[in-house]
């Protein structure tokens, strides 16, 4: 049994009977929600752009060498995602399939709110502009662990519409077994790496989503997409290419470089960050570990 509270914001009096059918509820799956970004109930501070390396295996002389690559690369390392001029993202529609056009969910005021604040922050930052398309997708606030909010798009029903990519993902136990051997390893987190990729303007209209201030389209590929992952592996291994399974491995956007020594180690991460650059690709510092013997990634200790 499943307790859910219900309120009437709306000046007449409503009559519920028993038994009475008031909503219908599905379950989240996240590979069909677009996650914009978390929504915090607290004020944070401003990020710095250099990593904390109190927790890397490093000595203070190779601290100093590495903080002094990392401010080599202030383009890399910003406040803002990126956007890369190698790829777009385009959506192929299976033949005969007709535009989706869906109704907002309904939303009490207070989460309206969150809504408009986070709709103004992606129209400033140029990730979404309004729309006439005949597309619409709805938007969720589903809450988080924590306590905070995270704006979604439900494209469930686009996703059913479009045709799928295979393109190959990267075997995970073929990834783990070329780090056994590794001494020095990193950790680089994109920022909002899928924002990082336009939109086809061809395909921009499907991207479309509906608020209570009207209809929007993203101009940047949004994380819910079926053919996302596809598309953001195959500019991955573009950008990586010679390099990959020598001195680093990505899977999506979890890039990984790994050294036998420390003086090899920062010249491979030159050698990714110009790679990076090169492609107008940003990293988030907070989220990058550096130099560590030992460390999780795709949720194995390694």
């Amino acid at each position: 049994m499943l307790c859910i509270e219900i309120s009437n914001f709306s000046h007449l009096s409503i009559d519920i009977h028993p038994q009475q059918k008031l909503a219908v509820m599905t379950l989240d799956d996240a590979h069909q929600l677009h996650s914009l970004e978390k929504i915090p109930h607290q004020p944070t501070t401003k990020e710095t752009h250099i990593p904390d390396l109190s927790y890397s295996d490093l000595n203070e002389n190779q601290k100093n060498q590495l903080t002094t690559l990392i401010n080599r690369y202030p383009h890399v390392f910003t406040e803002q995602p990126g956007r890369t001029h190698m790829t777009k993202h385009t959506i192929e529609l299976q033949p005969g399939k007709q535009p989706s056009n869906m109704q907002p969910y309904r939303l009490p005021p207070s989460k309206k709110a969150i809504v408009d604040k986070q709709l103004e922050e992606m129209l400033e930052a140029g990730q979404i502009v309004p729309s006439r398309s005949p597309w619409a997708s709805p938007i969720v606030l589903s809450p988080k662990k924590d306590g905070s909010l995270r704006f979604c798009v439900d494209y469930q029903k686009l996703n059913a519409s479009t045709i799928r990519t295979a393109y190959p993902m990267p075997r995970v136990d073929d990834t783990l077994d070329s780090l056994r051997a590794a001494q020095y390893i990193s950790t680089l987190d994109l920022r909002s790496s899928y924002w990082q990729v336009e939109i086809d303007p061809d395909s921009r209209d499907k991207t479309a989503f509906i608020t209570h201030r009207g209809l929007y389209e993203f101009l940047v590929m949004p994380f819910g997409f079926s053919n996302a992952p596809a598309t953001f592996q195959l500019l991955m291994d573009i950008v990586l290419a010679g390099i990959k399974w020598q001195s680093c491995l990505v899977y999506i956007d979890d890039i990984i470089v790994f050294s036998p020594t420390f003086e090899q180690h920062i010249h491979d991460l030159s050698t990714v960050f110009d790679r990076l650059a090169n492609a107008g690709l940003t990293l988030k510092a907070s989220k990058c570990d550096f130099c560590r013997r030992e460390l999780k990634y795709l949720g194995h200790l390694i």
